[in-house]
């Protein structure tokens, strides 16, 4: 059993005192013990390593107390075991020396098989559970498909993904293709996560804001809704959208526990989006970390009286970025745990 289990029950729309905190990204770059880290090893290494893994999904929370930690990893550990092959370029970002742009490039993607190719994770799942000692729940995570797409068309990051778009709309037929292929393996891929111990899962859908709404229907949502039918029944699925306001009634009523937003979107229209029945998680700007404490302390409590208490978790609208203040991210966390009605 689970000791603090105040995000599961917010999971299961349950009534609670205050409501759970965490943060996108909090695994990571903020923090002066994750750059020691990194400092010594290189970005895959951390990802690949289970110990090193393990140690930094743990730093925040011993140093913060969150109410639930999110293993350390990267969306783009699907292409690699997909037999496609990324890099992370310091001061660059992700970079696919071969991207796939045509119909023959789709001939050597594979749909692993992801006990082999991905153990590393789920030895880092162990491990993790076994130093957070049933305190607080694991949550395990996975791109959109879609998302996962624009990466491995456009060879590197990207404002606007035109080629991923293009790849879409001029070649669909291998865009479904090669989405399918990527639904398969995530599906594959969490639900050997929630066998390995995490006790939740959420999907980013990073650049989902970046189609129209009948596109992003197309080409991102239907494998989201394959992710959740497969694995609602094995654990909670949060679903996260970044600039998908216009899909949140739809995410709503896929069969997600919770729905992510982000901080574009009021509290007020999220729950009227989603019809006010299911839980929400965010939505506060990253950005506004860099406001005095303070101020981050009220904006917090308005933010929880906005979206009320229950079916709700505190979060960012979208992962924390590397230059705020450590008082700053301490100032979000406590806000919340102190917040009384």
């Amino acid at each position: 059993m689970i000791k603090n289990d105040l995000f599961l029950r917010a999971l299961k729309g349950e009534t609670v005192d205050r409501p759970p905190v965490w943060m996108m990204r909090q695994a990571g770059r903020y923090l002066p013990e994750f750059m020691e880290l990194k400092n010594k090893y290189d970005f895959f290494t951390r990802c690949q390593t289970p110990e090193l893994a393990s140690e930094i999904t743990i730093q925040p929370i011993r140093r913060y107390g969150m109410d639930a930690a999110i293993l350390f990893s990267d969306i783009l550990v699907i292409p690699q075991a997909m037999n496609i092959e990324v890099q992370m370029k310091p001061n660059f970002g992700p970079y696919l020396p071969n991207p796939i742009r045509e119909a023959k490039d789709l001939d050597r993607v594979i749909v692993p098989e992801v006990h082999d190719a991905l153990d590393y994770v789920m030895q880092a799942i162990s491990m993790t559970k076994e130093k957070l000692n049933n305190e607080i729940p694991l949550i395990g995570f996975a791109g959109s498909p879609w998302t996962i797409l624009c990466y491995c068309v456009e060879g590197q990051g990207s404002k606007s993904f035109d080629k991923a778009r293009g790849f879409c709309f001029t070649q669909p037929e291998q865009a479904h293709q090669l989405l399918q292929k990527i639904t398969d393996t995530t599906i594959a891929y969490l639900k050997a996560k929630v066998k390995a111990g995490v006790n939740a899962v959420q999907v980013f859908d990073s650049w989902g804001g970046m189609l129209s709404p009948n596109d992003y229907q197309e080409f991102s949502w239907r494998y989201i809704q394959q992710i959740v039918d497969a694995l609602k029944d094995d654990a909670p699925v949060i679903v996260f959208g970044k600039g998908c306001w216009f899909a949140l009634k739809e995410m709503a009523e896929s069969g997600a526990s919770a729905v992510g937003v982000d901080w574009t979107c009021s509290p007020k229209n999220a729950r009227y989006l989603t019809g006010g029945k299911i839980t929400l998680q965010g939505n506060f700007d990253p950005a506004r970390l860099l406001s005095p404490p303070s101020k981050i302390k009220r904006m917090v409590a308005q933010m929880i009286r906005e979206f009320g208490k229950d079916r709700y978790i505190a979060n960012l609208g979208h992962g924390i970025l590397p230059n705020i203040p450590l008082e700053n991210a301490k100032a979000f966390i406590d806000a919340i745990k102190e917040f009384k009605e």
